[in-house]
């Protein structure tokens, strides 16, 4: 299958032009054949230089079946053990490439994806984005999410040019990795309904068709996810579209908003292993795990203001203490201080929260069930039990408290820093 991306380009009516950097999608068993083809004859044929950047598992995954492509390039292998996008793994990779080379093509998952975004930021050059399982929804992200200096950003860089999905390696990935992306697209419900109850009650600009562009992509998940454990090719490549349609919903925008909220909030939270040990799962599986925890909050606040049990209360400011109690690491409580200046709930009238709260839980009653949204995710082989990857309730707790201050967004998470609900 391609993507004509030109197809997400046409007049929108948020009333923005959108833009789209990715030129080629090809999605489809026996993909790496049409690489081989581009770069003998096609629209890479001008680059001399290519550089492979991947690791030991993906190395080994795709040796085989990109032996020509290998040969012809240079390579540079990461160790797969303890690999992650920070400031030490992309200087690694610039020690080992040639300062010459014109082309990236990155062979690989989130890690790798956003490492490679990074140098070729760096370097001013385009990469090729080769994905060796359908793991997450950052493939044509113009952003890169990494650990810089202690805390989970995100930082501008830049959009693969094509991008050559081959479902015969995607399909023969570990099922966990697929299973990963399942869960990262089910996070969409969360996101897009924060997106829509700041919109609501701040004004933030909301694209609708952003919006349609992550609701097709939960759909055509929930169409395919019973196929994700045994690899079907045609579920895994139906995933890996899901996938990349919810990254051109993030690009058109120019942001993560469509497909980031406060499920990814906390996953970013749990990755500075700050409230919690080392959790040695992937992105996704932490994303979808975060989407259970967030709606089932979000169905309890709902429910408190059908019962009139949810007031809004006047804004007190940045919990201080607490992010000097969470973030003992001055390097990271700075930054996390930063990242909230200025503070977004210094605009927000409560007279119009409080108007909003019937509307907002209308919302939250729209969304599944959680126990249906979980059973769901199980029969794709999703992790839906927090405590499977070593989060204790007290830990959740300190997540919801602590993770909407991970980014300078709104979501309800954060607007629950002004609702006072009473329990009986």
């Amino acid at each position: 299958m391609r993507v004509d991306t030109d197809d997400f380009a046409r007049p929108c009516s948020c009333g923005k032009e959108h833009h789209i950097d990715v030129k080629e999608i090809i999605i489809e068993p026996g993909a790496i054949e049409k690489l081989e083809v581009m770069l003998d004859d096609g629209m890479l044929r001008e680059y001399f230089l290519p550089v492979i950047i991947c690791d030991t598992n993906t190395f080994e995954a795709t040796e085989e079946i990109m032996e020509n492509i290998y040969d012809r390039c240079e390579t540079v292998i990461l160790d797969a053990e303890g690999l992650q996008a920070d400031r030490r793994s992309v200087e690694v990779a610039i020690q080992n490439i040639d300062e010459e080379m014109d082309l990236i093509i990155a062979v690989g998952t989130g890690t790798i994806h956003d490492i490679c975004r990074c140098i070729a930021h760096e370097y001013g050059v385009p990469f090729v984005s080769v994905p060796t399982a359908a793991s997450m929804d950052g493939f044509v992200s113009s952003v890169a999410t990494v650990l810089w200096d202690g805390f989970k950003k995100t930082i501008p860089s830049v959009s693969p040019l094509c991008v050559i999905a081959d479902i015969d390696i995607i399909s023969k990935a570990p099922w966990r990795l697929n299973a990963s992306g399942a869960a990262n697209i089910m996070g969409n419900y969360i996101s897009l309904l924060d997106w829509r109850i700041s919109q609501l009650v701040s004004g933030e600009y909301l694209c609708e068709r952003a919006c349609s562009m992550e609701e097709q992509a939960i759909r055509i998940v929930k169409s395919c996810i019973r196929g994700i454990p045994d690899g079907d090719e045609d579920d895994c490549e139906d995933l890996m579209k899901a996938l990349i349609l919810s990254g051109l919903a993030m690009q058109i925008v120019g942001s993560s908003r469509p497909a980031c909220g406060a499920e990814h909030h906390m996953s970013h939270l749990w990755r500075m292993e700050v409230v919690n040990p080392h959790l040695n799962v992937y992105h996704g599986e932490k994303v979808g795990i975060a989407a259970l925890i967030c709606l089932q909050k979000y169905k309890q606040i709902a429910q408190a203001i059908r019962e009139g049990d949810c007031h809004v209360v006047e804004y007190e400011g940045m919990e201080n203490v607490l992010l000097e109690h969470t973030f003992q690491n001055k390097n990271q409580l700075q930054k996390v201080i930063e990242e909230n200046t200025p503070d977004p709930l210094i605009g927000v009238v409560p007279e119009h929260l409080e108007k909003c709260l019937p509307q907002i839980a209308d919302m939250i009653e729209d969304l599944p069930d959680v126990d249906d949204l979980q059973r769901l995710m199980e029969k794709g082989g999703c992790i839906t039990d927090a405590r499977r990857i070593g989060l204790t309730d007290r830990m959740i707790q300190e997540t919801i408290q602590v993770s909407p201050y991970m980014r300078n967004r709104l979501t309800l998470m954060r607007f629950l820093k002004m609702l006072e609900i009473d329990r009986a």
